[in-house]
């Protein structure tokens, strides 16, 4: 690529796809990346054939007896004729493996086939209905019909890129890498907070590496031996496969990304997920589990809670949140009462405010700054049914919540990964054993 392309794609840092590779187009890369992330060999669509079939997922949500969907974050109104591959029947089936093995004679293949419908037959019965909603489901239902995507060449500069999320208020962005014509990773808050952990010395100290590095370089630095490859699924793959690879790689956020062209569509979170399936739950059968508490379930991390106080300096905070591979900190007074929460989100303020130069500030200060339609800490008690925990938990569209007691002192934090490794997860015998071990 010459200079004059590479000055393109550094300029047109943000061009929104709206399923559509123009900003491919616009900086002068392939359409057609020659060595698509990870790709795996399924049903293949290219997005052409989406035409064929005008239903989406916002006209199912609107005629379902379940509250509808406003669209306030994800705007469906702007994009026509995409269409997702037929959804498959809610109904359950027998798998392919259990075809296979039913087609093949002898004796080995008639006892594994014995094995899988004992395990089919488990997920027929009450507990496994979000679990057999979830596999009956493709990513591509879930994919709004208009959506905002951002994507980075890994040259821009990191400063700039993280400016970028902030104009364009969103929390990450695929990478795109020139050279390899592929993603190669995703650009998040938590890359923001590391450069500020590693290289913050004091107010008076410049950070010259958060004005001078490129993505590429931040990547080779930070990641060196631990480089893996970017984390992706088909738009093909079931939600249940979504919700695996989400909990068992310990990442928020999946970007879905076509087989055949290589483009990606759209990022999947635990949020949207967990939104979609609970559209649905009135038209299905409640588990007995959905009636039980949260104490009863086991739900939740309970010891060992990492918190801080109005007074912490953001640098400590911003220590905690890399030492504990925390996602968020409830902010709790000398009385041991929760009163605030600080998050990774909340750390973006400070390359919008540009104020990142100064860590030493307390929390209190710098959440200030905070949008004016935050509500306060969303909690809960142990002693609350699950059911009531999904509702609230969706209807305030927040990652956690902090379980308080009767004095609001803390007890716990559930988050959204907890609420569907218990509804999805675990019914199929999916345990986090795999997640832990990583």
């Amino acid at each position: 690529m010459d200079g004059r392309a590479c000055g393109e794609v550094r300029d047109a840092v943000l061009r929104l796809s709206l399923f559509h590779p123009t900003w491919l187009r616009a900086s002068g890369l392939s359409s057609s990346p020659s060595t698509p992330t990870q790709v795996v060999k399924q049903h293949t669509f290219p997005l052409e054939s989406y035409k064929q079939e005008p239903e989406r997922l916002e006209n199912r949500i609107y005629t379902s007896s379940s509250p509808p969907d406003t669209g306030q974050r994800y705007c469906p109104s702007s994009f026509q004729g995409t269409a997702r591959p037929p959804a498959a029947s809610p109904t359950h089936h027998a798998s392919p493996r259990t075809a296979a093995l039913a087609a093949a004679p002898g004796p080995a293949e008639a006892g594994m086939l014995e094995k899988f419908e004992l395990e089919e037959e488990a997920e027929d019965s009450e507990s496994g209905v979000y679990t057999r909603f979830m596999r009956s489901h493709r990513c591509y239902d879930i994919v709004p019909t208009s959506s905002k995507l951002v994507v980075f060449d890994t040259t821009l500069q990191v400063k700039k890129a993280f400016f970028a999320l902030v104009a364009n208020g969103v929390r990450a962005a695929p990478l795109w890498e020139s050279k390899k014509q592929s993603f190669v990773g995703m650009l998040t808050i938590t890359d923001f907070i590391n450069i500020l952990h590693r290289y913050y010395k004091s107010p008076m100290v410049q950070i010259y590496e958060l004005e001078e590095h490129k993505i590429e370089t931040w990547r080779e630095l930070y990641l060196q031996e631990t480089f893996k490859p970017l984390v992706n699924i088909s738009p093909d793959a079931s939600l249940f496969d979504a919700v695996y690879s989400l909990i068992k790689n310990k990442i928020h956020r999946l970007p879905v990304i076509d087989p055949v062209s290589g483009n990606a569509l759209y990022i999947l979170t635990h949020k949207r997920i967990l939104k979609f399936l609970q559209l649905f739950m009135s038209d299905m059968p409640k588990p007995a589990f959905m009636k039980q508490n949260l104490d009863a379930l086991g739900i939740g991390t309970y010891h060992n809670i990492a918190f801080i106080h109005p007074d912490t300096p953001i640098i400590k905070a911003l220590n905690v949140f890399v030492e504990r591979r925390v996602s968020a900190l409830p902010v709790v007074d000398e009385s041991g009462k929760v009163v605030d929460i600080y998050s990774k989100f909340d750390v973006i303020n400070l390359a919008a405010e540009k104020t990142y130069n100064n860590l030493d500030i307390t929390v209190t200060q710098a959440l200030q700054h905070r949008s004016q339609y935050f509500e306060g800490v969303v909690k809960c008690s142990k002693l609350e049914i699950l059911e009531t925990i999904v509702d609230r938990i969706v209807r305030a569209e927040v990652h956690r919540l902090v379980v308080v007691n009767e004095v609001d002192s803390i007890v716990g934090i559930i988050s959204l990964s907890d609420i569907l490794q218990a509804l999805v997860l675990t019914p199929a015998g999916a345990k986090q054993k795999e997640a832990e071990a990583e």
